[in-house]
């Protein structure tokens, strides 16, 4: 167990960096709303695609900050029965909660499973490696053939408004579904929903 314990903390370091990147988002996202306001109410002229950006940085910001939220047990569950039971039944209720977080970190890998072939489809369209099938080929200017594979991307938004590609909201989605799988698998086997990173005297994460 203290193998795992140890191999657990560069999981939650992860995690918490992802959290913070998802604040900054929040921050940001903010920023622009508030940028859009004042736009709107003295210049009579708001920012374009200001909607599109929304949207697109939702879905960052929950990704971001769910493994984060999974560790520290904020995630939406019902553990009424579990609460009552270990009072009176620690040896089930232990049981029962280390089989519920291995359900989840089974359906959390699953979703994995599900949303990597996306991904990786989002990002071929790019052809950031491999020439194009249409349109020119690489002109052997790093920042023109970025820019040129960037315009290539699966899109998100509307054209001549916002445009943004699809693969970074991808790779968070995938990149956090399959961090909540592991650490929900490493709460299962260490049976305790507060895991402590070592047994020296830290306090539980």
């Amino acid at each position: 167990m203290e193998v795992v314990r140890r191999i657990y903390v560069p999981f939650i370091t992860v995690a918490t960096i992802a959290n913070a990147v998802g604040t900054a988002v929040i921050f940001g996202l903010v920023g622009i709303m508030n940028v859009d306001v004042i736009a709107r109410g003295f210049f009579n002229a708001p920012l374009r695609g200001v909607v599109e950006v929304v949207i697109f940085s939702l879905v960052l910001i929950v990704f971001l900050q769910l493994p984060d939220v999974v560790r520290h047990n904020r995630l939406t569950r019902s553990d009424g029965f579990l609460v009552l039971a270990e009072d009176r039944f620690p040896t089930f209720a232990n049981i029962l909660s280390r089989g519920i977080d291995l359900a989840a970190a089974i359906f959390f890998a699953l979703i994995t499973w599900t949303m990597w072939p996306e991904f990786v489809e989002s990002i071929e369209t790019c052809n950031f490696i491999t020439p194009p099938e249409f349109g020119p080929a690489p002109s052997g200017d790093f920042w023109a053939d970025v820019s040129a594979a960037f315009d290539r991307c699966e899109y998100f938004g509307t054209p001549g408004i916002f445009t943004a590609p699809w693969w970074p909201a991808k790779m968070a989605s995938v990149f956090s579904v399959a961090l909540c799988s592991v650490i929900f698998l490493v709460k299962a086997a260490l049976g305790n929903r507060n895991p402590v990173l070592v047994d020296d005297g830290e306090s539980p994460v």
